[in-house]
Order: structure tokens, then sequence, then C-alpha cells
């Protein structure tokens, strides 16, 4: 049974809600098929991140990537930043809570920033790329750019960032 794609408000970003098949030992479930979401993937990767750490807003330049994200585990409120230059919601930003339980997940195309927060006590993230990562190219936006008024959830404890996190320009510092 093919999965639920739930438009958003921004072109392109979509929720993707999979059939979960359970039963009383456990379940099944398609992460991702080519008849639902059409794209080739090159690469996954995963992390795993304790409560209140803060991943991003992170984008790749020159090789951008869509991404299509989800929580394993735990539970993130996961961020798109639309970048793209002649989008009519170029600078609008969509959050939505992504969880192990709901195995709920979001599709990011290429020319968005993203980013996310660990709610739960723990999460494994996983994400799946269009594109290679190219450490040269990344580039990044503060998490906290009052122009972006991203409404971060309360986890209860400051935001963990990385030394690179804590230094992104905001959007409108950047030269895109």
């Amino acid at each position: 049974m093919p999965a639920i794609i739930v438009p958003t408000a921004i072109e392109g970003l979509l929720e993707i809600q999979p059939r979960v098949f359970a039963d009383a030992r456990g379940y099944f479930l398609e992460t991702w098929s080519e008849r639902d979401l059409p794209l080739r993937f090159v690469q996954d990767n995963e992390s795993c991140s304790r409560r209140g750490v803060l991943r991003g807003l992170h984008f790749q330049r020159l090789y951008p990537q869509g991404k299509l994200v989800r929580a394993v585990s735990g539970e993130v409120f996961d961020v798109a930043v639309d970048l793209r230059p002649g989008s009519p919601t170029r600078g609008k930003w969509h959050g939505v809570t992504l969880s192990g339980e709901r195995h709920n997940q979001l599709y990011i195309p290429p020319g968005f920033a993203h980013g996310f927060l660990v709610l739960s006590d723990e999460a494994v993230f996983a994400y799946k790329c269009t594109d290679f990562y190219h450490p040269e190219d990344e580039g990044g936006i503060a998490w906290n750019d009052p122009d972006l008024g991203i409404a971060w959830p309360d986890t209860g404890v400051a935001p963990i960032l990385s030394e690179k996190d804590q230094c992104y320009p905001t959007m409108r510092e950047l030269e895109l």
C-alpha cells in the first residue's frame, strides 16, 4: 500500500506517512518506495543525539541535497527553510515533529536549509540524500535568526549546539 503524502504550505516540502502493519510480533513498514517518491538517493546518514541537541540549520550551496528525514527512535522537531531563489516562500520555514512511534517523515527538496531539535531523552535520526555531502560546500543559518522566527519547542534545557552551528550568520547576512 502506498504511503500518504501530505503537501505543506511550502511547495515541494512533503510530509510522508508510511503505512505501518503492526501485530503482536511488532511492525513492518516501507521507509521509502520509488512508487511514492520517485527520486534517486545516493547516500544514507544517521545520527544519535540527546534531549536539547539542535543540529542545523545546514545547506549546501553548489551541491544542494534533497533529504528524506525521519526519527528512527525518539522524537525531534524538524525544520526546513526555503532558500530557493525566486520562490514565493523564500525565507519561510516549516516545522514538523517526527517520531519513531508515528514513523512520519519529511521530504525536503534541494534548495532548503535543514535542522532539527531533539525532544526526547535520545533520538536516532536518519536521512536519505539526493546528492553527496561536500564539506567544502556547506553553509548554515543561525538557528535563532529573528527574521525567520522559528518556533522551536521548549525541551526544558538550553539548546546544545556544535561550535560551528553557534557561529552561523542570519539569513539576511548571507550571500545566497
